[in-house]
């Protein structure tokens, strides 16, 4: 894992075309701002594994369907 150390207004780049942005601190949280082109999906990691969660139960039917789909963010 790489670990980088910014202040606000400073970004990161991944690839040539996402960018992550710190906008501010609240607390004990930090707010980032996410540049990325439409195509390319960005989510929270916790709806990011409910997606996937999803995708690999609808891939693998259980039996079970109890007809929930998860929201995306």
């Amino acid at each position: 894992m790489l670990v980088l150390s910014r202040k606000t207004n400073q970004s990161i780049m991944i690839g040539d075309a996402i960018r992550v942005i710190v906008v501010g601190f609240d607390g004990d949280q930090v707010k980032l701002g996410i540049e990325a082109p439409r195509d390319v999906p960005v989510h929270r990691f916790e709806i990011f594994q409910e997606i996937h969660h999803a995708d690999s139960s609808e891939a693998a039917p259980t039996g079970k369907g109890d007809g929930e789909r998860p929201r995306s963010s």
